[in-house]
C-alpha cells in the first residue's frame, strides 16, 4: 500500500473488540500539500493510522525513545504497544492493573514502561516479555501521574490524590532512601 492520497484512497485501520482485527477505511483527503504547503514525509503506509482495539476509553498514548513503538493506556486496565511503522500492528498486552491506565512513560533506553492508576499502584513493565517487573504500592489514593528521569539513578516520581508526590528508585524496593 502506498502511503500518498490518491495513490490508494484507503488508510489502514485496526477495528473491532480484539486488538488484531484489521480493515480499511476511506481516506478522502486531498491530493494538495498540507496547510503548512510541505509533501508528507512520514513513513507510515497511509497518512493516518487508526488504532483501536481498547474497550474503553483511552487515557495516555507515548512514543518509545526511538519513536518505533507507540504504548497506549486504558480505562480498560491495559497497555498496548503498538508498531508505529509498517502495518502499525499491535504486537503486546500488558495486563496487571486493576483499575484504569491513566499515565505511562517509557525509561530512557525504551525496554521499560511505567504505568500509574487508580489501583493505587505504579508498575514497572519489562516491554520485551510483557512481564511486570515491580509494584510500587505507597499511595493512599488513585495515582494519576508519573515520570522517570531521563538521565541518571532510575528514578520515578508520582503523583497522586492523596495530595502527596513520590520518588521511587525503581531498581530497589519501595522510596527514594533520600525520602523521609
Amino acid at each position: 500500500m502506498q502511503g500518498f492520497p490518491g495513490e490508494n484512497e484507503h488508510a489502514l485501520s485496526v477495528v473491532g473488540s480484539k486488538p488484531m482485527e484489521w480493515s480499511t477505511v476511506p481516506y478522502n483527503a486531498p491530493r494538495a500539500p498540507g496547510p503548512n504547503g510541505k509533501q508528507r514525509t512520514s513513513s507510515l503506509e497511509s497518512p493516518i493510522m487508526l488504532l483501536t482495539g481498547h474497550q474503553s476509553a483511552v487515557y495516555t498514548m507515548k512514543f518509545n525513545p526511538t519513536g518505533s513503538v507507540v504504548a497506549s493506556g486504558s480505562h480498560d486496565k491495559e497497555i498496548f504497544l503498538w508498531n508505529v511503522h509498517g502495518d502499525c500492528k499491535n504486537f503486546m498486552v500488558l495486563k496487571g492493573h486493576k483499575n484504569a491506565v491513566l499515565d505511562l512513560h517509557w525509561t530512557s533506553d525504551g525496554t521499560q514502561i511505567i504505568s500509574a492508576s487508580p489501583d493505587k499502584t505504579l508498575r514497572l513493565w519489562d516491554t520485551e516479555t510483557g512481564k511486570q517487573i515491580k509494584k510500587m504500592v505507597e499511595h493512599l489514593s488513585y495515582v494519576n501521574s508519573c515520570c522517570p528521569t531521563r538521565m541518571g539513578p532510575p528514578l520515578v516520581v508520582s503523583g497522586s490524590d492523596d495530595g502527596t508526590a513520590k520518588l521511587w528508585g525503581y531498581a530497589s524496593k519501595g522510596l527514594h532512601p533520600n525520602i523521609s
